[in-house]
């Protein structure tokens, strides 16, 4: 096959690029430039996007022998992943810019423009299997499934890439149990990244200072911090640098009456409002999601959608027992699952949380419902609140 392996400079997608090759792959190498400063180095810079990233990646490509190109999706970046990032903000949500990134560029953009170049597939160097299935009408279907390697495995963001896309994507490091395999394997193949440290924080966010970066952008917008009674009891520069489930930084001038810490518990974008309460007003039990991707035949029988599809306009499909996740790194607990549509028609889903609460879930993140290992689909999180559990089902 002609593969396209997306080489960041780091060296995950630098040994993933090296197995396509040892599996007789026809390899191209590309790397994305998605910063608009192409000036900045890792010593001041966190993410993965410096000029340093670029030249080690393109000394990785010489050692392997395969071509090497640079691709400019800057433009397609700022307009997709940290626009979506200062919106959702804006609107006093709690985005995941890896998520987005998956979704619009790795998923969209560079798959989109390697296929129209004639490739087959597209490498990269994520935490992740594809596990091919026969169905019963002879029939093969890949499923997404979670790495053996618990600490990296990065499915929870792979998950909004949908069954189409994973047709067209190759995950080498699949196999892999633990980053150390990984290093020693670009040691052994002479790779000089092998050593290099991981890539951490947000990409486009180069001090790490999230805050900061959305005070640049959106300006100073002065509010209140509210009480949930509505007493007044602080201000902030602005509610969009808030998200539900923080205690610190909230900078209020007095403690709760019953000496209790307080956490943000409400961002009204609306009125430019913070709303602090006490831990307990952070326990959800119910989630429900929109923009929900499932990927083809995951859901079972009794899921009342078919397979692979969202329920009919309207309707809501049976609950069935699952798996789900709300944060990159958070445990998966269980759940009963339900596709929905909205009022506007939109595919979206619902969860009843079976195992135990969650804590400080707040909308605009990602909810992405397993069966084990296997990835069914992903939603991004649009409310979450306390609910009676729903009955289990014969």
């Amino acid at each position: 096959m002609r593969v396209l392996a997306a080489m960041s400079g780091g060296v995950d997608s630098a040994v993933a690029a090296a197995l396509a090759v040892e599996a007789g792959h026809d390899v191209v190498g590309v790397h994305m430039a998605l910063s608009r400063n192409r000036d900045q180095f890792r010593t001041g810079s966190r993410g993965c996007c410096s000029i340093e990233d670029a030249g080690d990646a393109r000394r990785a490509a010489d050692v392997l022998g395969i071509p090497y190109y640079v691709w400019d999706l800057s433009e397609r970046f700022e307009h997709t992943v940290v626009a979506d990032f200062l919106s959702e903000y804006e609107a006093g949500r709690t985005p995941n810019p890896c998520v987005r990134c998956n979704e619009h560029i790795k998923f969209e953009a560079l798959l989109d423009k390697a296929t129209a170049l004639g490739f087959d597939a597209v490498a990269t160097g994520h935490y992740a299997q594809v596990v091919t299935r026969t169905l019963p009408d002879g029939t093969a279907a890949r499923e997404l499934h979670r790495s053996p390697n618990a600490e990296k495995d990065q499915s929870y963001v792979l998950a909004v890439m949908g069954p189409e896309r994973l047709e067209r994507a190759m995950f080498p490091l699949g196999g892999f149990a633990s980053k150390d395999e990984v290093r020693a394997e670009a040691a052994r193949r002479g790779l000089s990244v092998s050593a290099k440290p991981d890539s951490y924080d947000i990409c486009f966010v180069a001090d790490g200072d999230t805050r900061g970066f959305l005070r640049d952008r959106l300006g100073s917008r002065p509010g209140a911090v509210v009480d949930t009674d509505g007493t007044v009891v602080g201000e902030h520069d602005g509610a969009y640098a808030y998200t539900v489930g923080q205690r610190r930084g909230l900078g209020l001038g007095r403690p709760a009456p019953d000496g209790r810490p307080r956490y943000v518990v409400d961002v009204r974008a609306d009125t430019n409002t913070v709303v602090v309460g006490p831990a307990e007003l952070l326990t959800v039990d119910r989630i429900a999601g929109e923009r929900a991707v499932w990927f083809a035949g995951a859901l079972p029988a009794d899921g009342g959608a078919g397979a692979g599809a969202s329920a009919g306009a309207g309707a809501d499909g049976e609950w069935f027992d699952a798996q789900v996740q709300v944060r990159a790194h958070g445990a998966a607990i269980g759940a009963r699952v339900r596709t929905t549509r909205g009022a506007d028609g939109g595919a979206g889903l619902e969860v009843a949380l079976t195992e135990r609460p969650l804590r400080g879930v707040a909308a605009g993140q990602s909810v992405v419902v397993y069966r084990g290992t296997r990835v069914l689909g992903q939603a991004t999180v649009s409310r979450a609140w306390r609910a009676a559990p729903v009955a289990a089902t014969a």
